[in-house]
């Protein structure tokens, strides 16, 4: 069964590569979120199974770290597996800290280990 990505706060350049990342590792459909306004309406009216987060939202250069909290704050949404989008060790603890999935940043879009760290979480269940 095909999973669902959300990307959220990406410009349209790294959009794409993310994008181009998952759909020729994993079977998913990927969408798009510019802010974190979008994100939570996407998350809450789709079936996602993750949701990539930019450390700092290109839209409006919120930080990636709040909609994180906010997500994992909604009782209905705190299950909802997420990875920030960094390539600050900092942050990514920072992200884990707050419930993220330890995450990648965008200098190793092209690295194996940025595939194995998704597999955990898009790759298909075995029965």
């Amino acid at each position: 069964m095909k999973k669902t990505v959300l990307d959220v706060g990406n410009c349209g350049a790294d959009h794409g590569a993310i994008a181009y990342l998952l759909r020729s590792n994993f079977d998913v459909h990927v969408l798009r979120a510019v802010d974190a306004d979008e994100a939570m309406d996407a998350i809450r009216s789709n079936s996602v199974d993750l949701v990539l987060i930019n450390r700092v939202i290109d839209s409006d250069g919120s930080r990636g770290i709040d909609l994180i909290r906010e997500i994992k704050a909604e009782d209905a949404l705190a299950r909802t597996a997420v990875m920030l989008v960094s390539n600050y060790p900092e942050y990514q603890d920072a992200a884990v800290a707050a419930g993220a999935e330890r995450g990648f940043g965008k200098a190793a879009l092209r690295d194996p280990e940025t595939v194995g760290i998704l597999r955990r979480l898009l790759a298909p269940s075995e029965a």
